[in-house]
């Protein structure tokens, strides 16, 4: 990046927060701030190790130091200041997720492109939410659109803060499906073994109420529904085509999807057989590919991770680290949504080494090599990427 760039990017940051109110996430004297300046070269320096009472007033701070990037910490502290971890005096933290379209199952940075990404790490935050909702009964995560690759997700309840760096970790694995087996959603109940049998049975029953039972249980009756559907012939072909399931074990597993379907509803797996654990063990697997929401494993586990600003701007995109309402998840575009009203409705010029195409605001700006006029947000966003230099303006 050279200093035209630069000064140009740095410049119209500082318009934007002049123009803009950033606020503060809860107890921020209790928090550590850090942010990265626009420096010259292509290295980056991270100021850190500060409090709220250092930087003063955000806001003023913001519009004066014209940041690339700015940051506060998921934890609090006695002494936000201190330099060592040891000597801030750890209070808590936020529990704090991170989901990155770089880093997800079937997502290709070559070949993919920003919006396919972006689309594929909305799903994946939506699973996410799920969980933390569903499963967990956290009533109202702050989910923020981080700026570039990806969401934030922010959970601020009480009784999450002392969880320690073991404690997170179970929320990780639970989240990513790690090590999960079939034995560990269902009940075992102790009955009578069959007439002439001295010892006694197990009987196996899905927990169908909630978490990963429930996502197990309504894979498993959705393949009886189908079966269901197609009929004897078609139903048992249907169920051949799993891994380690032959005719035997179709015809058990027809049987148990038609004559037991009620039982089957009810969570009982044991009509079917071994065929019907087998079938439910593939299909836990399915789920944990398809469900588990991928997130980033040591954000969430790092007592003291500093995390972007909400409201603040990602200085690799010039997009807006956005926090998003809930009756907003649905719709949320960030392509749209994350672009500043400072940056809108400008042109400017840009000189590209190869051929661009970006997709903002609802429009694909097809920008050619050399010196271009360009919409500023198409502009902002190449030049913060590395990806385009400013020019001259006529």
């Amino acid at each position: 990046m050279d200093s035209r760039t630069r000064e140009y990017l740095r410049g119209r940051f500082g318009d934007h927060y002049r123009r803009s109110e950033v606020g503060l996430p809860p107890a921020p004297e209790t928090r550590e701030w850090g942010h990265i300046p626009f420096t010259e070269g292509t290295g980056t320096t991270m100021v850190r190790h500060r409090s709220l009472s250092q930087v003063g007033d955000l806001g003023t701070f913001l519009a004066s130091e014209r940041p690339r990037h700015v940051y506060y910490s998921a934890g609090r502290y006695d002494e936000p200041s201190e330099r060592s971890m040891d000597g801030k005096g750890w209070r808590g933290s936020d529990l704090i997720f991170d989901l990155d379209a770089d880093h997800l199952p079937g997502v290709d940075p070559a070949t993919d492109s920003y919006r396919e990404m972006l689309d594929a790490c909305k799903a994946a935050l939506l699973r996410l939410l799920d969980f933390l909702e569903d499963d967990f009964g956290f009533e109202d995560p702050l989910v923020v659109f981080s700026g570039a690759r990806g969401y934030h997700v922010h959970v601020r309840e009480e009784g999450v803060r002392d969880l320690d760096r073991e404690d997170r970790r179970e929320v990780v694995d639970y989240v990513l499906g790690a090590d999960l087996e079939l034995d560990d959603l269902t009940e075992v109940e102790t009955v009578a073994g069959p007439a002439g049998r001295s010892s006694p049975a197990e009987r196996h029953t899905l927990l169908t109420g909630g978490g990963w039972g429930r996502r197990l249980h309504s894979r498993l009756m959705g393949l009886a529904d189908e079966v269901r559907g197609l009929g004897p012939e078609a139903g048992r072909e249907r169920l051949l085509e799993f891994e380690g399931i032959g005719q035997k074990g179709a015809d058990r597993l027809y049987d148990a999807m038609t004559d037991g379907y009620d039982q089957l509803a009810a969570g009982n797996i044991e009509r079917g057989g071994r065929y019907t654990r087998r079938l439910a063990e593939l299909l836990l697997e399915q789920a944990r590919t398809e469900e588990r929401a991928p997130i980033d494993e040591p954000v969430t586990t790092d007592l003291n991770r500093l995390i972007r600003l909400p409201g603040s701007v990602h200085g690799g995109s010039a997009l807006a680290v956005t926090p998003i309402a809930r009756q907003q998840r649905d719709g949320f575009d960030p392509l749209v949504d994350a672009v500043p009203e400072t940056f809108r409705g400008n042109e400017i010029r840009v000189e590209c080494p190869e051929e661009r195409t970006v997709e903002l605001l609802g429009e694909t700006h097809n920008i050619s090599e050399g010196v271009s006029t360009v919409s500023e947000p198409a502009g902002l966003f190449l030049m913060a990427r590395g990806e385009a230099l400013k020019a001259p303006e006529r």
